[in-house]
């Protein structure tokens, strides 16, 4: 359960925005701890309207395209974590943190979703499956070669949007928004 309802919530970004009291004031006649929650409630209001506020139903699962875009978008404008955010409508920062942190620990690959739940315990290790694990030459040239691919179309994303950013954002805005209300984000 979440610690502030969604009714309070609303209620404090308004009271924000229509009255003469700052964060730290408002936060001490609520009896908040911080009066971070609140500047970012306001911040998330001003970006996505009373939806910012809303509690989300689930996890929501994001593709690696986008992971990249959202990336490619902060290292080439330079922007913080917070305005990426807002950019592209994610309302934790820190996620796009994360995903920098395991891209560039990992690369591409540590973007890809990873499954869920407790791998099984088997009472002997299996040797066929240690053999099978083992890829032969042809199946590792075929990894690297899908690696390579991947790196190529990065690359060319790159170059457009060195070349046009302005051509790119209006491009990608577009997808982003469909993908987004296909993911269920409003």
């Amino acid at each position: 359960m979440a610690k502030y309802s969604e009714e309070f919530k609303i209620k404090l970004v308004t009271e924000y925005l229509n009255g003469h009291l700052g964060y730290k004031l408002l936060a001490k006649k609520y009896n908040m701890p911080s009066q971070t929650p609140l500047q970012d409630w306001v911040r998330a209001y001003k970006t996505q309207g009373i939806g910012g506020l809303k509690q989300k139903k689930g996890k929501a699962v994001y593709s690696v395209q986008f992971k990249l875009d959202t990336l490619q978008f902060m290292l080439e404008t330079g922007a913080s974590y917070q305005e990426t955010a807002e950019q592209f409508r994610i309302n934790n920062p820190s996620l796009i943190h994360r995903w920098m942190k395991t891209f560039k620990g990992q690369g591409i690959e540590g973007l890809n979703p990873k499954s869920k739940g407790r791998s099984s315990m088997s009472k002997k290790p299996n040797k066929k499956r240690n053999e099978e694990q083992k890829l032969t030459r042809e199946e590792e040239l075929e990894r690297e070669n899908e690696l390579l691919r991947l790196e190529n179309a990065y690359l060319k994303k790159l170059r457009a949007f060195r070349e046009n950013p302005s051509a790119f954002h209006e491009k990608h805005k577009q997808e982003w928004r469909s993908n987004s209300k296909k993911k269920g984000f409003d």
